[in-house]
């Protein structure tokens, strides 16, 4: 049966050189290439689905309830883009 012990053998031979920066050879990155959330991506569809949501209010129906709720969902949607570029706002990308 084969063992489930892992070697270490310490030292910088556990550890890759990405081209980015050295990282240790059990990290994502260095066995895929690249790892990491796309954040102008997901900013873009917030504010897409931001502006869906409050093209949403254009309908037929009569009543304001439904207006409030898709104005609210949009303004929590655009906070958390605001909030999250604000949070970035000064690290490189």
């Amino acid at each position: 049966m084969a063992s489930t012990d892992v070697e270490h053998t310490g030292g910088h031979a556990d550890v890759i050189d990405t081209g980015w920066r050295r990282e240790p050879a059990d990290a994502p990155s260095a066995r895929f290439g690249w790892f990491g959330s796309a954040t102008k991506t997901f900013y873009g569809a917030a504010i897409f689905f931001a502006a869906f949501l409050l093209l949403m209010m254009i309908g037929n129906h009569t009543g304001h309830v439904e207006d409030l709720w898709l104005i609210a969902f949009a303004v929590g949607v655009l906070y958390f883009v605001v909030r999250g570029w604000w949070m970035n706002r000064g690290k490189w990308s």
